[in-house]
């Protein structure tokens, strides 16, 4: 994909491809190289990029669709290859920075989530990360822990104990958190941060607000959360222009953890049809703002927003997720009008080895993209911490009967077999509390979105844990049966993204979104029987629902709670059955009619 220039080159009457004029003082050029929802992704996820290719090149279609675009998948992402494609993009400026537009960690792999995403961190520190905008994935442990994250120190403030493997010192690297205020009205991180390159009267400066969504408080557990509160995004950046101006910013970045979605045929670089929730932030941002990097979609674009909005003349980018992309994005600075002049971006892929994708098919690499070779370094470390988690990763916790997945992964609103699964587990495992029914937020089902059970059967404690790595308690609450039928509407409503919750075993609804808002479920049973709206029924959910979490707000209502164990618990409890749990393949949640709703889901939740 070409870089792509926007407005600044057309307001001085060039093209796309012209040379600025150099004049008594050339523009300075400033490389940006930008990540967004690297979710410590140290290893190399098994996962791959999609591009539109020739037919000759290709190795799938969308869909087995034979009209559809020829598509060739990429195998990408590691943290050792994400270092090599680093520094490949730095050695092409001779100033340059690297950004990150939050969720560096969260959701993690399970080597950096069991020591509390330090090598994460530590992986970023080696690579030389020079700002990072905090995510609503960044709070899951805590305010207090995350402090200590990006602080250092071995206080142990969750559930794991920290410093297993060293003396842990911290984040080499600014978090910025403009939107995200203690009581005292003060941000939790720096608002902001200045860096300079040049001297004298080829001096210039850029200027970094960082920013998470505001509805991060939907997102991550309200406990997690004591002592801090998210301001509106746009509010909050635009009140910040001015000042960085006033301390010689002649370049402004906002790095943001709200994101969109593209359409039409697979582009990393494109920027078709682009929608979702950083649109309307976009159209009210200050038109001073030069670049914005953006993230939490998990999501791949360029865009030149002016090409949807004159007035906002925005180089917009983000690049996917895990570290499978990074964006080499191009400024080039006037120091005698203070001004971008240029900026261009383009999305490149960090394609690291072949894999296997399933029984005889091979993700293989493409030789007509750059294949970049793991950093010795980082390879090193990230391996000390591989060894150390497979005593977790390996050890076998039960059988299943069959594969279980969430078809499409990411690409879905509904759990399938895995989300039934998961909801099946947690009934169980709160029969004692009255449980009659158990629900599993679908975007809670983390990659690799499914479990392949061994020849034998077993399932690994690392499988289990890639899907659910979170951690929540079970909690089991009262709700009439029009409160339960109210709460499964709001997986339809305009707050969110479209989402079927996925039910336990003997429960079923089905939905039509053709119909208005708030009447869109129209049939619910249990065991056969069809919900009695005025009979109280026994619900389970994951701590994170059961707090309000992905606008399900009204599970926050429920009565007479019974805290249980934790859902990775219960889901291994539930697999260690002989003979093995066969993988649910009942049909539990009907879309009436799916010419009506949305195909791609939203953003990644907390749980």
């Amino acid at each position: 994909m070409t870089f792509r220039f926007v407005a600044a080159l057309a307001a001085l009457g060039l093209s796309a491809c012209a040379t600025i004029p150099s004049g008594p003082i050339a523009p300075v050029e400033v490389g940006i190289i930008a990540i967004n929802d690297f979710h410590g992704a140290l290893e190399a996820p098994n996962q791959s990029v999609p591009i539109t290719v020739d037919a000759g090149d290709a190795n799938t279609r969308p869909n087995g669709d034979a009209a559809a675009p020829t598509v060739r998948l990429v195998p990408a992402g590691g943290a050792a290859w994400l270092a090599s494609a680093i520094d490949s993009l730095r050695a092409k400026y001779p100033n340059h920075l690297t950004v990150s537009a939050g969720d560096l960690v969260g959701a993690s792999q399970l080597a950096s989530s069991l020591f509390l995403d330090e090598p994460a961190i530590g992986v970023m520190n080696r690579i030389g990360l020079d700002f990072n905008a905090v995510g609503n994935h960044e709070f899951d442990r805590g305010t207090a822990e995350l402090k200590r994250l990006t602080g250092g120190g071995c206080t142990q403030l969750s559930a794991r104990r920290p410093c297993q493997l060293e003396a842990w010192k911290g984040a080499a690297f600014p978090f910025l958190a403009a939107n995200t205020l203690t009581p005292d009205g003060r941000t939790l991180f720096p608002a902001t941060g200045l860096r300079s390159f040049g001297a004298g009267k080829r001096k210039v400066t850029i200027g970094f607000i960082g920013l998470t969504l505001k509805e991060t408080g939907n997102l991550v557990s309200t406990e997690a959360l004591q002592g801090v509160r998210f301001a509106d995004e746009v509010d909050t950046a635009n009140a910040l222009v001015p000042g960085l101006q006033a301390q010689g910013a002649d370049a402004i970045v906002l790095l943001i953890h709200q994101g969109g979605r593209t359409s039409g045929p697979p582009d990393p670089s494109g920027c078709g049809g682009l929608s979702g929730e950083i649109r309307p932030i976009l159209d009210r941002l200050d038109s001073r703002v030069d670049l914005v990097v953006s993230g939490h979609t998990h999501w791949a674009y360029v865009c030149d927003y002016a090409a949807l909005n004159p007035d906002k003349p925005f180089l917009l980018t983000s690049a996917g997720v895990f570290g499978e992309l990074v964006t080499d994005i191009r400024l080039q600075i006037d120091p005698l009008s203070h001004k971008v002049v240029g900026k261009e971006a383009r999305n490149v892929i960090v394609q690291s080895p072949s894999y296997v994708s399933g029984p005889g098919v091979t993700i293989a690499n493409y030789d007509k993209l750059p294949a970049f070779q793991p950093r010795a370094d980082i390879a090193a470390y990230v391996g000390g911490y591989t060894q150390a988690a497979k005593a977790f990763t390996q050890r076998p916790v039960g059988t299943l009967g069959g594969r279980v997945e969430r078809p499409d992964g990411d690409a879905s609103n509904k759990g399938g077999s895995l989300g039934n699964l998961i909801a099946d587990a947690q009934l169980a495992a709160t029969a004692g509390a009255g449980a009659q029914v158990a629900f599993m937020n679908v975007f809670g089902i983390r990659s690799p979105h499914q479990i392949v059970p061994a020849a034998d059967g077993s399932v690994t404690f690392g499988q289990l844990y890639a899907v659910q790595p979170f951690a929540n308690t079970l909690v089991t609450q009262s709700f009439t049966g029009a409160e339960l039928k109210a709460v499964i509407e709001q997986g339809f409503d305009a707050v969110q993204p479209i989402q079927f919750l996925s039910p336990s075993r003997g429960f079923a609804y089905a939905v039509d979104t053709s119909r208005p808002i708030g009447d869109r479920v129209v049939r619910m049973t249990l065991d056969g029987k069809p919900i009695d709206p005025a009979a109280p029924y026994r619900v389970t959910t994951n701590s994170f629902l059961a707090g309000g979490g992905d606008s399900f707000t009204l599970f926050a209502k429920g009565r007479d709670a019974v805290i249980g164990g934790t859902d990775i618990d219960a889901l291994e409890a539930w697999l260690k059955a002989i003979p093995p749990r066969p993988a649910p393949t009942d049909e539990r949640v009907i879309d009436l009619n799916p010419a009506t709703t949305p195909k791609k889901p939203g953003p990644m939740s907390k749980n």
